[in-house]
């Protein structure tokens, strides 16, 4: 039972302690959120990056930026493997760029843009090997998957339709 005259502040603490423990949990909370901040900073500081590399990569290898399947396709098997790389790489910076910008839909348009020319490649790749998109995350693959729908891409030919 609480003693007579006993106040409810003098039964758990001064006024002063009380201000104390408030200022602390201020403190706990504002740390977490630049954790928070530092942590979404960093992703987007990433993300840049990886999509400055592919960029780089795409100015450098304007023949798989801008492929002739076709050609490429007869091609040497080196040559083949680099591209199967380049579109990787390119599937991977775009992964990347639309986690970290989920709200800045310029990221998506220009992933939606640098992708077309690649879905016959796609296309094939998945028809041949079901796996190789599962190496990318689901939204990655629901994104491959819906672009293949839209442009029309579908086994056995794999061509690019008219949209």
């Amino acid at each position: 039972m609480s003693q007579p005259g006993i106040l409810w502040w003098q039964k758990y603490g001064t006024l002063a302690q009380m201000a104390q423990a408030s200022v602390a949990l201020l403190g706990f909370v504002a740390i977490l959120f630049q954790i928070n901040e530092l942590r979404s900073n960093s992703r987007a500081v990433s993300a840049r990056q990886v999509f400055l590399g592919y960029t780089d990569l795409a100015f450098k290898n304007p023949k798989f930026a801008a492929p002739d399947y076709d050609a490429i396709k007869a091609g040497s098997h080196d040559e083949q493997v680099q591209y199967e790389s380049f579109v990787s790489y390119f599937l991977y910076a775009c992964e990347e760029a639309t986690a970290a910008f989920a709200d800045k839909r310029e990221w998506v348009a220009s992933c939606d843009y640098d992708l077309k020319p690649h879905l016959p490649f796609l296309c094939e790749k998945y028809k041949a090997e079901p796996a190789y998109l599962e190496t990318y995350s689901v939204d990655t693959q629901q994104w491959v998957k819906a672009s293949l729908k839209t442009a029309s891409v579908t086994p056995p030919d794999c061509k690019l339709g008219k949209t």
